[in-house]
């Protein structure tokens, strides 16, 4: 496994309930600032082998980026069910609910 996959799941592995990190956040902490469409790739392959919180990452406008509707459904459950707040719009308050890594 290379370091840039490790890099990114440990930083998922690490994200805390009731927070969230963007795909490019998760990229350019991982070493990869352009990287975020491999941060889904990595997502898609291997959230059930290390059972990872895939549904902390969302998009850099703070919404749920899954196209599948019943995916996008149960982002959003997981989400609100740790005290995370869709808004009306869609999306997610990010400067209240953006883990920084710290």
């Amino acid at each position: 496994m290379e370091q840039y996959t490790k890099n990114v799941l440990n930083i998922i592995k690490n994200i805390p309930e009731g927070k969230v990190m963007t795909y490019g956040q998760v990229a350019g902490e991982a070493g990869n600032a352009r990287g975020a469409r491999q941060v889904a790739r990595i997502l898609h392959s291997m959230c059930r082998a290390y059972q990872l919180p895939w549904h902390r990452i969302i998009n850099a406008k703070g919404e749920i980026a899954l196209k599948d509707m019943e995916a996008g459904q149960t982002q959003k459950e997981l989400l609100e069910r740790e005290g995370i707040v869709i808004g009306l719009n869609g999306k997610v308050d990010l400067e209240r609910f953006r883990y920084d890594g710290s």
